[in-house]
């Protein structure tokens, strides 16, 4: 059986994210050649987890392609596909010579845009694409490049710390606050808080994101080790055993332990070497008291090294 996750990007609540309000005329489905269809270079998606593909071809084989992909035509009886790629390589996959489609005239950015928010539909999508996802469609939706688009946002987070206030003013803003209520699926306040910075995780860590092998919570956690060796080591055995966030914070924290034990005479050197800074710039050379306390610690010092 065909998933949400398999179906094209479809309906008027959806389209309004993409063409604004005005009535949308459905367009009547039809059969095409599979060889006819080509995926656009510019397709957002990227990772296919191997064992839901499996189950969608095996899907397909027994009952067909019971949602029609979305295409936009090219000319010369060659289109592009839209929406439904993994639907497009399970029919592929089967040798099927052909398979149900909706043609629709769209432009190159409509068609990025549709696929996008189609993306961003999957219930099966793993917050590393959601995240680039968002960002692409607010890219689309404001004509802006990626990085202002992510400054847009943290600018919007400082601003409203600074008012206490949910008031959006500059029009861009309120671009951003309608794209996210479309979509519904977290706030832009979340988006800025929680994902913006899975970006800028550990390449190990996004790849084990994309392949659905951690939570995002986890990953955040496992970020904040500095040793890369630990760290890669962490990550492992957080999916390898499947632990929980509070076990993983447990490890890490008797990372930083270990890490203490390991080298506490650089600890005790440095705590020396301050110690004698302090006592140089101190005003104890001018009390007798201080002086005799400072030559009874020197002496025991002295002694010790001696020992």
């Amino acid at each position: 059986m065909s998933s949400k996750n398999d179906q094209p990007y479809k309906g008027k609540a959806n389209l309004s994210v993409l063409f604004g309000d005005d009535e949308v005329v459905e367009p009547t489905e039809r059969l095409l050649s599979v060889e006819s269809i080509q995926i656009a270079s510019s397709q957002p998606r990227r990772y296919f987890d191997s064992q839901a593909m499996q189950a969608l071809v095996e899907s397909v084989k027994t009952d067909g392609i019971l949602q029609p992909l979305l295409v936009r035509p090219l000319g010369e009886e060659k289109y592009e596909l839209v929406a439904g790629e993994r639907r497009y390589r399970a029919a592929k996959e089967l040798g099927l010579t052909e398979v149900p489609v909706i043609v629709r005239d769209l432009t190159e950015q409509q068609a990025l845009r549709v696929a996008l928010v189609e993306n961003l539909q999957r219930e099966d999508l793993n917050p590393v694409e959601e995240t680039e996802g968002i960002l692409q469609l607010l890219s689309h939706h404001l004509e802006y490049d990626l990085e202002e688009v992510v400054h847009l946002l943290y600018r919007m987070q400082n601003d409203v710390q600074r008012m206490n206030d949910n008031v959006i003013i500059h029009p861009e803003m309120q671009i951003v606050v309608k794209v996210f209520s479309e979509l519904g699926r977290m706030s832009w306040e979340s988006f800025v808080s929680n994902r913006l910075g899975l970006l800028k995780l550990p390449a190990d860590i996004q790849e084990a994101l994309r392949q659905g092998q951690i939570e995002y919570t986890k990953a955040r956690a496992i970020a904040k080790v500095k040793d890369e060796p630990a760290r890669k080591m962490l990550l492992e055995s957080a999916i390898a055993e499947s632990l929980s966030l509070t076990q993983i914070k447990e490890r890490i924290a008797d990372l930083k332990t270990d890490t203490s034990a390991e080298k506490p005479d650089e600890n005790l050197k440095t705590q020396i070497k301050g110690a004698l800074t302090k006592a140089n710039k101190s005003k104890v050379w001018s009390d007798p008291k201080k002086q005799k306390r400072l030559q009874k610690i020197l002496t025991e010092l002295e002694s010790l090294l001696a020992d």
